[in-house]
């Protein structure tokens, strides 16, 4: 199998990370914990595992830093556009506006608020 299970996006501040994905993907996430260690900081993008996809959370951890390079994430979406218009107001900046990818859809790649990269994905 080779679904994406899970993603975790890097942030250093987790109140200004939380109210920029909120704004741009219109969503609300929930508080997440470590039982393994209470010091770890997660706020999680529902999912109920049994759908196509992958759930995710912000991380704030001691021992990573967020930042372009690493995985790239995309967020699936009816109309990139709708949500890429969200991210300059939320505190992002971006990268490249909504272009097409051929037979799979369009685009739009921005800066959140903590400096990783992240995608937007439409088949319109």
């Amino acid at each position: 199998m080779r679904k994406v299970g899970w993603f975790d996006i890097y942030v250093d501040d987790m109140d200004r990370a939380q109210t920029f994905y909120e704004t741009v993907l219109a969503t609300t996430l929930t508080q997440l914990s470590d039982p393994n260690d209470p010091s770890v900081q997660m706020k999680a993008f529902e999912d109920d595992f049994t759908s196509h996809g992958a759930g995710g959370a912000l991380v704030k951890l001691e021992y990573a830093s967020p930042g372009p390079g690493g995985a790239m994430v995309y967020f699936s979406c009816e109309d990139c556009e709708v949500e890429q218009g969200r991210v300059e107001a939320a505190g992002g900046s971006i990268v490249r506006p909504k272009f097409s990818i051929g037979d799979h859809g369009f685009v739009s790649l921005f800066t959140d608020t903590e400096g990783n990269m992240v995608g937007l994905h439409s088949i319109k």
